[in-house]
């Protein structure tokens, strides 16, 4: 399920081409994930990297991460 929520996300990636030459992308549904880098794919992998970090990041933090397509990764406690 984890691979399948890293591939959602890297298929919303928007990349950008900047002034400078350099690439930047980020993934609108998932706040904070952006990576610039000098090639595309140098981008792209930066950016997926940025993305398995978050994700590590707010799930041990507890945070609500956005489902994706269906996919839900959030852990889920049950009731008392």
């Amino acid at each position: 399920m984890l691979i399948n929520y890293i591939h959602k996300a890297m298929h919303k990636a928007t990349y950008e081409l900047l002034e400078d030459g350099t690439f930047y992308a980020e993934i609108p549904e998932c706040l904070g994930v952006w990576a610039n880098s000098t090639t595309l794919e140098d981008c792209r992998q930066e950016l997926q990297n940025s993305l398995e970090g978050w994700i590590i990041l707010g799930l041990r933090l507890g945070h609500t991460l956005p489902i994706l397509d269906d996919i839900d990764i959030n852990i889920h406690q049950e009731a008392a």
